[in-house]
């Protein structure tokens, strides 16, 4: 890592780290330090639900399905996201939840990384 390249595997790397494997949150000097951005690699089995809503978001997010069935919920809206490739985005303010419908791997983005945020 001495170079400025880090090499890894997604599945691996994200248990160090409940999922997440760029951000604020990682050490200064690691190529996966970044204040601008956040990425996630969610392996999530089937049935597993987020334990709370995600109220006063302040940052935007998109999600990515990779494999599976997996659904979001928004304040009067759920999105279905069946289809790899299937993507959401929301903004700052938007509240949101999630639940595995199958097993199912999914690619969070956000931004900016905001420090003071728990890496979850």
């Amino acid at each position: 890592m001495d170079d400025g390249v880090y090499v890894g595997n997604a599945g691996k790397d994200a248990t160090a780290n409940r999922g997440w494997l760029l951000g604020h949150f990682m050490e200064q000097g690691d190529p996966r330090h970044s204040d601008a951005v956040e990425v996630k690699w969610g392996v999530h089995p089937r049935g597993e639900q987020r334990a709370q809503w995600v109220q006063g978001e302040v940052r935007t997010a998109l999600l990515v399905l990779i494999t599976g069935r997996f659904r979001m919920e928004f304040p009067g809206r759920s999105v279905l996201l069946e289809r790899q490739g299937d993507y959401v985005v929301w903004g700052q303010g938007v509240d949101h939840s999630w639940f595995a419908e199958e097993d199912s791997v999914v690619m969070t983005l956000r931004w900016p990384s905001v420090p003071g945020y728990a890496v979850t």
